[in-house]
């Protein structure tokens, strides 16, 4: 049995650590300031409930599907940015975002403490072709989070 106790008590401490940070922040910075790939902290931020909505659906799949399955890859399919702007993100009250992400994350640390072990090798089929198991996407998963977190500090930083 994998125990992925140490990824959930991770997010769980930066998600306990960002989320008052994220509240005082001036509407200026959340709206006004863009990274590199031209997102404000809002957008950012939506992005990454984008992103763990994502991965939560791709967790219950794979549980249940047969393996390999293609479910839809919004990021490589160059979708992110679709799906930033149909939500208008730009526009959203910040406090509804920053405890829809508080939230969405804390839901999917429950989800991965609950995954059947037997299911770990189970894979998904990216929009690139790769073949990624459950068990590499589970682990994956908080190098993503905390890349957009440093993009945040970055622009609060500046």
């Amino acid at each position: 049995m994998h125990n992925f106790h140490h990824i959930t008590l991770e997010l769980k401490k930066l998600i306990n650590y960002w989320e008052p940070k994220l509240l005082i922040l001036p509407d200026d910075v959340i709206s006004g300031k863009k990274n590199s790939q031209g997102r404000s902290i809002k957008e950012i931020v939506g992005h990454m409930v984008d992103s763990v909505s994502n991965n939560t659906h791709r967790i219950i799949h794979l549980q249940y599907q047969d393996s390999p399955i293609t479910f839809p890859d919004y990021a490589n399919s160059g979708n992110n940015n679709k799906w930033i702007a149909i939500q208008n993100y730009k526009e959203a009250n910040w406090h509804n975002l920053v405890q829809l992400w508080k939230y969405a994350h804390l839901h999917i640390c429950h989800i991965i403490n609950n995954i059947n072990p037997a299911k770990l090798n189970c894979i998904w089929i990216s929009a690139l072709n790769e073949k990624i198991s459950l068990e590499a996407m589970v682990a994956d998963f908080p190098r993503h989070f905390k890349l957009h977190i440093s993009e945040i500090e970055e622009l609060t930083n500046n």
